[in-house]
């Protein structure tokens, strides 16, 4: 996988993320890494963690973290996007798949709720 694609995966996929930007705190805003946190503090002292995209040595990582805090978010996910996990809440892509993202987007969205219904995240 080139530079340049990974590049265009990683935009593709921090673009999913970024509409969540607003209401959340951006840790981290580069152009191989974007980084989302709640601004619900845990007992540990630190921010609840929403969700990143990363650009790794072979692939791009998206990583959303209501996935782990809810794992009945991932009842309904279809067997092409779970080949894509890695872990519990992280999803590695080599290439753009316009069905996969749709649901990751869709997934996103829902997980977003789930911190909203949770109280972690304050509604609009």
């Amino acid at each position: 996988m080139t530079d340049d694609a990974k590049r265009l995966l990683f935009d593709a996929l921090k673009d999913m993320m970024s509409p969540y930007a607003a209401q959340l705190q951006v840790v981290v805003d580069q152009p191989d890494n974007f980084h989302l946190d709640t601004h619900h503090i845990m007992k540990n002292g630190k921010p609840l963690y929403f969700g990143s995209v990363r650009i790794g040595k072979r692939y791009v990582s998206y990583h959303l973290m209501p996935v782990y805090v809810t794992p009945a978010l991932l009842d309904d996910l279809s067997a092409p996007l779970k080949k894509r996990m890695q872990g519990k809440s992280c999803f590695n892509f080599v290439a753009h798949d316009a069905q996969l993202f749709d649901e990751l987007s869709t997934l996103t969205a829902a997980g977003f709720q789930s911190y909203v219904d949770a109280g972690y995240i304050e509604p609009a």
